[in-house]
């Protein structure tokens, strides 16, 4: 933490390059601090320049600017890789989410100048992590750069997620830097100033040295044990751009099933395929009876205790008639459908089971509805033309005597923390993540994604099954640890025993508590913000 008597020095500059300069350097502090780049212990400090930084503007318009810019450096240098599959809708989401991120920073400097200071830190705490909580639940929902994601390469630091979820690393990321901050903007009272600092230094270190203290070591489950069930995971890798839609489905449906029995045996219960494995565009209602769907449902008559979960392309048929929405379309003759991106649960006992992906990417596979209008130019960006539709809740797949209640996340899914609690309150007891990552290339796209899926793993109590389409599929266990992970670009099947898990963690049977107390937190320190301004005004009369 040697950047601390830096920050006291920048502290006494009053120049207005200094606060430009400060501003900026939290957009790089936050890029390097994200997974995969190895400078996670730089979060703990990578706001305090921002905070710093605002005191020294007299203009908002110039200090907006200013945290726009050093936000943009934070989104670009971390989500630049989207560029590979929609270069224009990159660009406008990296733009649009900098941009949105300003307005808790912004709120934060408006109470700042009328209640106190302690208040006003609160207030910064609480309306950044409202912002994520809101983020993670409107339309235009981009959770990537929630701030708890960042310690997804260090789960021996964050075992206390189970009991939190990502948003208690959000809160102890901000509390961190706010307890720093408040030392150096008091340094004058060397005492008070100390005694922030060091516990600032505190709060971050002493979780830190408890979690790697207690961390377990990776389980001894295996593949190989006699008697206990176990998990296939496919990884195809399939190019998604060309050779997905210039390869028969047949070739490609034959691949999936020869990789899958080169792993399985008579201990097999569980199979995973990646989304969209099934090539085949498909009317829910016929199914049963589409060539490539009969292929697979055979091969699962071969394996009768072995319940598939796979991603397809899906459609409903609605007729004549339209119940309206952005997801509804038309055909040349006339008859409304809906499209979806889709997981089917299929076994030989059951019937099949389908769930909608929910948590849908903005502008890539949904359209705010109050964005309707410009639906067109999303269509030009790489988007679609209109919205994917959904389910409305989340479902968990089950067959008849199988151990394993999978929940079907899909992709995107993966990042929601809290929309995840929903499949273990169903009874999920094991996650299996299904995902297509070769969208984005061998970037750090795919890398966060996947070590997002430990925080998942952290969070639930459960284990997770990972199948994605070019990698990395693997194993995750409950604290974290990663098993069998595979390559990027590389066909594989692998295998593992994974114990089935009936007892949930807190956090997984309670939602995310700390975002809607915060929620709370942050409507009460606003509205004390408004009455102090109107106390203040009614006494200057």
């Amino acid at each position: 933490m040697n950047e601390v008597p830096f920050f006291c020095i920048m502290q006494k500059a009053k120049t207005p390059a200094t606060a430009y300069a400060l501003v900026l350097l939290s957009g790089f502090l936050l890029w390097l601090s994200w997974p995969h780049n190895g400078f996670t212990i730089f979060i703990f400090v990578a706001w305090i320049p921002i905070l710093m930084g605002e005191e020294k503007f007299q203009s908002t318009r110039l200090f907006f600017l200013t945290l726009w810019a050093s936000f943009l450096i934070w989104n670009t240098g971390t989500t630049w890789w989207i560029w590979n599959s929609t270069g224009p809708g990159a660009a406008g989401a990296i733009m649009a989410n900098s941009l949105i991120m300003c307005l808790p920073v912004l709120m934060y400097r408006f109470c700042k100048k009328i209640i106190s200071f302690p208040f006003a830190l609160a207030s910064f705490i609480s309306y950044w992590v409202l912002y994520e909580f809101i983020h993670h639940n409107w339309e235009l929902s981009w959770p990537w750069l929630t701030l708890g994601n960042v310690f997804a390469t260090t789960p021996s630091w964050i075992q206390w997620y189970q009991f939190t979820g990502s948003s208690g690393g959000s809160v102890w990321v901000l509390l961190v830097n706010s307890l720093i901050f408040a030392g150096i903007k008091l340094i004058q009272n060397k005492s008070r100033a100390r005694m922030l600092i060091v516990s600032g230094f505190l709060m971050a270190v002493i979780p830190i040295a408890l979690g790697i203290m207690i961390y377990p070591k990776p389980s001894s489950v295996n593949a190989n044990s006699v008697g206990n069930t176990n998990v296939v995971v496919v990884q195809p890798n399939v190019e998604p751009y060309f050779e997905k839609f210039n390869t028969s489905p047949d070739v490609l449906t034959e691949n999936l099933i020869a990789l899958s029995k080169g792993k399985m045996d008579a201990n097999t219960r569980l199979l995973v395929w990646p989304e969209t494995a099934i090539p085949a565009q498909a009317w829910e209602h016929e199914i049963d009876s589409i060539p490539i769907f009969k292929k697979v449902f055979a091969f699962l008559d071969e394996y009768p205790n072995v319940l598939l979960v796979t991603g397809i392309d899906s459609y409903k048929l609605w007729g004549n008639y339209n119940p309206g929405g952005m997801s509804i379309r038309k055909m040349r003759n006339g008859l409304y459908y809906e499209a979806f991106n889709t997981a089917m649960g299929k076994s030989a006992s059951n019937g099949t089971q389908l769930y909608h992906k929910s948590k849908l990417v903005p502008g890539v596979e949904s359209l705010p509805s109050w964005l309707g209008f410009m639906a067109s130019v999303f269509d030009d960006f790489g988007g679609i033309n209109g919205s994917l539709g959904r389910s409305d809740h989340a479902m968990v797949f089950s067959a008849k005597g199988n151990p394993y209640r999978p929940a079907p996340v899909i992709c995107y899914e993966s990042i929601y923390s809290d929309y995840l609690t929903r499949y273990t309150n169903q009874g999920a007891n094991i996650i299996t993540i299904i995902t297509n990552d070769g969208w984005w290339g061998n970037t750090e796209g795919h890398h966060q994604h996947m070590h997002y899926a430990r925080l998942r793993a952290i969070e639930s109590g459960l284990w997770v099954a990972r199948s994605a389409n070019t990698g990395i599929s693997c194993f995750i266990d409950p604290q974290g640890h990663i098993y069998q992970p595979q390559p990027w670009d590389t066909q594989a099947a692998i295998k593992m025993e994974v114990p089935v898990n009936s007892s949930p963690s807190f956090y997984a049977r309670n939602f995310d508590w700390i975002s809607r107390l915060s929620a709370v937190v942050a409507l009460l320190l606003f509205i004390y913000t408004i009455y102090r301004k109107w106390l203040h005004k009614k006494q200057s009369f």
